[in-house]
């Protein structure tokens, strides 16, 4: 299912309230930008503990941009600690990020896992808080703005751009089960925001990719 600023694809999905999994890293990292805790892309972000980790990636010092291509999730949890509670849910109510509940924890409230409430948000709010980004009509600095836009290029071709983050969720069984893309493109002129999200069995954050790109392609924006 593909979302953009004006048409719906499964409208009846649209609406539904899930876990955004790891794109909470395009607001996590604009957060943590305006809050002053980082500052450009090349900066020093994450310092590995030594602890090796499934993902190859991980296991190693990262920039900002390093860590959000790799989407590292430790990295993301170190931030979101010093963003601190009170100052992450001012934004969330700020920006009207789903339904705004961080209770589950600080380091924790985006990531799905069996028995925890984390926030949820529907594709159709991914969307429209994507569209009111790139518009300028969010509470985010034109800095902020320009410092996580190139870490966002997913695809560049002679017909346009694209711009996203994957997120993924597994299921009881271990397997993945969900997979999000949610950013933007920039073809002939026109800014298009949009949400992709897919579910069931073996579907991830490069599925819902792929079918955006596939999209995006066919309508001659990439």
């Amino acid at each position: 299912m593909l979302i953009r600023s004006d048409r719906d694809f499964r409208p009846e999905v649209s609406s539904e309230r899930i876990a955004p999994c790891s794109t909470f890293k395009i607001w996590n990292t604009l957060i943590g930008l305006e809050s002053g805790l980082i500052v450009d892309a090349e900066e020093a972000f994450f310092e590995w503990d030594g602890e090796a980790r499934a993902i190859p990636e991980w296991n190693r010092n990262l920039t900002l941009q390093e860590a959000f291509r790799a989407s590292c999730v430790p990295a993301f949890q170190a931030l979101a600690r010093k963003i601190e509670s009170v100052r992450m849910q001012s934004w969330l109510d700020k920006i009207g990020y789903g339904d705004r509940d961080i209770s589950a924890g600080i380091d924790v409230f985006w990531l799905p896992a069996k028995g925890r409430k984390t926030v949820l948000i529907p594709p159709r709010e991914q969307a429209q808080l994507m569209c009111s980004l790139v518009s300028g009509k969010t509470a985010f600095s034109a800095m902020s703005v320009a410092v996580l836009k190139p870490m966002m290029v997913a695809k560049e071709t002679g017909r346009g751009v694209l711009y996203g983050k994957t997120g993924s969720a597994t299921g009881d069984a271990g397997i993945f089960t969900l997979g999000w893309f949610v950013g933007f493109v920039e073809s002939k002129g026109k800014t298009h925001a949009f949400a992709c999200l897919v579910k069931g069995d073996n579907f991830m954050g490069k599925d819902a990719r792929a079918i955006a790109e596939k999209i995006f392609e066919a309508q001659g924006a990439l």
